[in-house]
């Protein structure tokens, strides 16, 4: 294992990945290394209770890394007061089977935060997909959330800046959706931090340690 993807919607086959594979509900392959959540997107009040039923039971797989993705959208169609009721839920389900929390979080920062203060969790929790700017990073990991950077680092200029400055401590790196190959990603972060890739493989191979007890 040489490159660490913390969240990815595609299967890798590479022998020098380790990818965490986004999961819902109604996957059917669990066969490799996964996270299972329900998506703020994807919250259906007539398939709800099925839905956590089985991402419940998919957390006790041996494959199951984490559970998410799940969170807070603000621009989502789906009414908010749901949102926040079904990830309050997914969140006693990390606790209750000490699995991290993989965190998909638009225009809802402040009350991700507020959350956290008010539950006071035992599990990590992880940002993924972050790109907002440096003030929201550093208030994320003043709350001990970790977060996660993918393809918009090789292009976004403000993203870039905020990187540059963040401690390694709390960040990881994804491709998501992208197509981006997860070793791009590594190579751009070394060149923000002006340090050898090896560091930065090292670094997230560390945080994965901390975070992913197993």
């Amino acid at each position: 294992m040489q490159f660490i993807d913390i969240h990815t919607h595609t299967s890798s086959t590479q022998k020098d990945v380790f990818s965490i594979e986004n999961k819902y509900p109604n996957s059917t392959d669990f066969s490799t290394p996964f996270s299972i959540g329900i998506h703020p997107w994807y919250i259906s009040e007539n398939s709800l209770q099925n839905d956590l039923k089985i991402v419940e039971e998919q957390l006790s797989s041996e494959n199951c890394y984490a559970l998410g993705e799940c969170g807070l959208d603000r621009i989502a169609e789906i009414d908010f007061s749901l949102q926040l009721e079904v990830f309050k839920q997914q969140i006693q389900l990390s606790e209750k089977h000490n699995k991290p929390l993989i965190i998909h979080c638009v225009k809802a920062f402040q009350e991700i935060i507020q959350l956290k203060k008010e539950i006071k969790p035992k599990q990590p929790w992880i940002v993924h997909g972050f790109n907002k700017n440096h003030q929201i990073a550093l208030d994320l990991i003043r709350h001990q959330i970790c977060i996660s950077f993918g393809a918009s680092l090789l292009k976004n200029e403000r993203l870039q800046e905020t990187f540059s400055k963040l401690s390694l401590d709390f960040l990881f790196l994804e491709t998501d959706t992208s197509e981006e190959h997860i070793e791009n990603i590594y190579n751009i972060a070394s060149e923000l931090r002006k340090t050898e890739r090896q560091i930065i493989i090292n670094t997230v191979k560390q945080n994965f340690s901390r975070i992913f007890k197993r």
